[in-house]
């Protein structure tokens, strides 16, 4: 990777990681800062530096791989709180427990709409 391509990545993302902190922390409740801040903010970078770098229908492809990521931890944090809530075990049981629904889900993705 080109030291410039290097530079590129770090300013863009860190600009729209602070944008995305900036609306975080003046939405109420401040539970939302986190979310805010985070995984939205680094898709939306890597997303604009892919579409610029290899063009928008790879960029497209990366979005799609992106939502089908998000769909299976979805389900993987519902089922870990649906085991925690009903089985009373510890949160790392339940987290790792529910590792397999996650993989299922992204699977099941990959061969619907990825592949």
């Amino acid at each position: 990777m080109a030291v410039m391509e290097l530079l590129v990545r770090f300013l863009v993302g860190g600009l729209v990681v602070s944008l995305f902190a900036v609306l975080g922390d003046v939405l109420k409740p401040k539970s939302f800062a986190g979310i805010f801040s985070a995984a939205p903010s680094i898709a939306i970078a890597t997303l604009g530096m892919t579409a610029l770098a290899k063009g928008n229908a790879y960029a497209a492809l990366e979005a799609r791989s992106m939502t089908v990521g998000a769909i299976g931890f979805f389900v993987y944090a519902c089922g870990c709180a649906r085991i925690m809530a009903k089985h009373r075990v510890h949160a790392a049981t339940a987290a790792i427990a529910g590792l397999s629904l996650w993989l299922g889900v992204a699977l099941a993705g990959w061969l619907l709409l990825l592949r």
